[in-house]
């Protein structure tokens, strides 16, 4: 039968006409080292002062930083406030959900 192990382990040949199929194997090392994104949502909750707060607080980003995020939050809905490995970005989106505001991660384009 091709394709069972013969006694001692070592496969048999396989059966006539068939053949293996080869299958690459995906290049891991390049999406390990595509960046991810921490993008911080506008919500109806959240004061604009908090959530710049939120920034300085936990980014440890100077308050004009944190301002400017929070406008582009304010007024584009959105802004990425951080950027890195994946789980570094999920430790980043677990620490704003924990402040109350509306984080998800995303690969950097």
């Amino acid at each position: 039968m091709g394709g069972m192990s013969e006694p001692g382990g070592a496969p048999a040949a396989p059966a006539p006409g068939g053949g293996t199929a080869v299958v690459e194997r995906p290049d891991l090392s390049s999406l390990a080292q595509t960046p991810w994104v921490t993008i911080v949502w506008d919500d109806p909750v959240n004061l604009m002062s908090y959530v710049a707060h939120v920034f300085t607080e936990y980014f440890k980003y100077p308050r004009e930083k944190a301002e400017k995020l929070m406008m582009m939050v304010h007024t584009e809905g959105r802004a990425v406030v951080s950027s890195g490995s994946r789980e570094a970005m999920e430790r980043d989106v677990n620490a704003m959900h924990d402040f109350g505001l509306w984080a998800t991660l995303d690969r950097s384009e």
